[in-house]
């Protein structure tokens, strides 16, 4: 398994100790989220580190919806510059989320705009975090009609899901099992309330989600993005604790 850090382009406090982190082996890759506006005076922090990347665009908190027609400019922008990233970064992926409210048929249109080979769909929660919307891409038929359209692959995020099937009142592993067949490129785990619609970015250990069950729905040699929370705003020991946990779980 390959097991990532997610940080933001505007990050810089985590830089060296990710460096370290890196070298002695707790991960194997960052994946990085192009913060707007950030990559002039960002670039100069990543570009040099020995560490693959990955990059996440920016989502409906800093803009980006690609399901809204009067924001296809901006998106545009904004995808740009994710795009100036992976480039710069020699990323192989950028994750984009569907978008809010509007419709697939948009989503579909914009994102054959702005196509590039690197793109993953992120599946998405039912309901926006503060439950205004309702988010694009939290439903298998409408990923699998994104994807399938546009020729981009799917990113799984488990939290999403569960919350997504939450809602919906779903089962949650049959809802994921059918998310699975949609072949991931990427996951994003962390740990959250398996009850709940919102997702939490918990660290494994505080909620209540199965993580060995979850895990064990993962093939061998994926990548694996802990999107937790961090804790601290210049240390990534909460970051280190949750990634001996996941190791521990890959010895048996």
């Amino acid at each position: 398994m390959q097991l990532g850090l997610k940080l933001f382009s505007i990050n810089q406090p985590y830089v060296l100790e990710a460096l370290k982190l890196y070298e002695a082996q707790v991960f194997d890759y960052i994946e990085l989220y192009a913060y707007p506006q950030s990559f002039k005076e960002t670039i100069g922090f990543w570009k040099d580190l020995p560490i693959p990347f990955i990059i996440h665009a920016p989502h409906f908190g800093h803009g980006m919806n690609l399901a809204c027609k009067e924001k296809k400019y901006s998106n545009q922008q904004l995808a740009h510059e994710a795009f100036l990233f992976a480039d710069k970064l020699k990323a192989p992926w950028v994750v984009f989320h569907p978008g809010v409210e509007g419709n697939q048929e948009e989503t579909i249109r914009q994102i054959q705009g702005i196509f590039d080979s690197r793109i993953l769909i992120e599946n998405k929660p039912y309901y926006s975090t503060d439950k205004k919307y309702v988010c694009r891409g939290w439903g298998v038929e409408e990923l699998q009609a994104i994807c399938q359209t546009t020729k981009t692959g799917f990113c799984l995020d488990f939290g999403h899901a569960i919350c997504a099937a939450n809602s919906k009142k779903e089962d949650v592993l049959l809802f994921l099992q059918k998310l699975l067949a949609l072949k991931p490129a990427l996951y994003h785990l962390t740990d959250g309330h398996f009850k709940g619609e919102t997702d939490t970015h918990l660290h494994f250990e505080q909620g209540d989600y199965p993580i060995a069950k979850l895990f064990s729905f993962i093939p061998q040699k994926s990548f694996i993005t802990n999107e937790a929370t961090k804790d601290y705003p210049d240390s990534l020991k909460d970051f280190q604790q949750d990634m001996y946990y996941l190791k521990k779980l890959l010895e048996f």
